[in-house]
């Protein structure tokens, strides 16, 4: 840990928010209380003066594990039965990142996105090779496919349904931000397809200067306007977190959804003054949000 890390002032209020994905289906009262322990876990770090990246890495970590999103043991089937996935992670202060796609068995895709971020020189590693690396390092392992075609039915019916990308962003008591997502794809997706999870600017991004964000929705939308990037460039113009998250998803709407028919996306933003917005334009978002008062706060329907 450098000096800088450790040295850097506690007076910031600590400050996470999380979703479990955006989307049409209802959701659930399990999902909701999943959201709100996840909240808790990263909010009773970052209270004990524990860094942002340590808590949206262990709040992602216990939604993958839920079984209830789509990431982790939830993850979707692809195409021929497998279970591939997607995670990445950004710390705010360093401009660092670590990520992964199509990854294969591992229990926590977040965990191995954090190995890349701080054992290698590289920002993303995909396929075979980023389960080989997650291997290496001894990260706990699920299935990787169905057990028959009865179950393989059923999920990929389940998926028709949506559930989709988890992540948090945070603010530590030093001000450092960070941003994490954690994915399992869309239903019926092609092997070898990756969508804006893992990808840096995209489905997430975070700097301290200017802001996290984590995004959730449909992955080829997100990664042609480059969603993530964008609005925290119009926070860097001076637009509060709510503005430029109405923005970027305006622009998302008009450019995409109203010529294509698609292009619904959710998003979490957090300011380093710790304004936050959390904003969609599907029907609902799983998400929630714990800034030091009372409870978390989680809802399917932010305004």
């Amino acid at each position: 840990m450098s000096g800088l890390r450790r040295y850097r002032t506690l007076h910031h209020t600590p400050v996470i928010l999380a979703h479990g994905g955006a989307g049409a289906r209802i959701v659930t009262p399990a999902q909701l209380a999943c959201l709100a322990d996840a909240l808790s876990r990263g909010y009773t770090m970052l209270r004990r003066g524990g860094h942002a990246l340590d808590a949206v890495e262990s709040t992602t970590r216990l939604l993958e594990s839920s079984g209830l999103f789509n990431a982790g043991t939830g993850a979707h089937l692809q195409l021929d039965g497998v279970r591939r996935m997607d995670a990445a992670l950004m710390e705010g202060r360093t401009l660092k990142a670590g990520a992964v796609a199509g990854i294969e068995a591992v229990r926590h895709p977040i965990s191995a996105a954090r190995l890349v971020l701080e054992k290698t020189a590289h920002v993303l590693l995909i396929g075979p090779h980023a389960t080989r690396f997650a291997r290496h390092f001894k990260l706990e392992w699920q299935a990787v496919t169905a057990t028959g075609p009865q179950r393989r039915m059923l999920r990929l019916y389940r998926q028709m349904l949506g559930e989709e990308t988890v992540g948090a962003v945070a603010r530590d008591r030093r001000g450092t931000l960070a941003a994490g997502t954690s994915t399992g794809g869309i239903a019926f997706m092609l092997p070898g397809r990756v969508g804006d999870s893992p990808l840096i600017g995209c489905g997430i991004y975070a700097d301290d200067e200017v802001g996290a964000v984590s995004l959730t929705g449909l992955g080829e939308s997100i990664i042609r306007i480059a969603m993530a990037k964008e609005i925290v460039d119009r926070m860097a113009m001076g637009a509060s977190p709510t503005t430029a998250t109405k923005i970027v998803l305006e622009k998302l709407d008009r450019r995409i959804r109203k010529v294509e028919g698609f292009g619904a996306a959710g998003a979490l933003v957090l300011a380093p003054d710790g304004r936050f917005a959390i904003r969609h334009t599907t029907p609902r978002m799983c998400a929630g949000y714990w800034a030091g008062a009372g409870q978390p706060v989680v809802a399917d329907r932010f305004p």
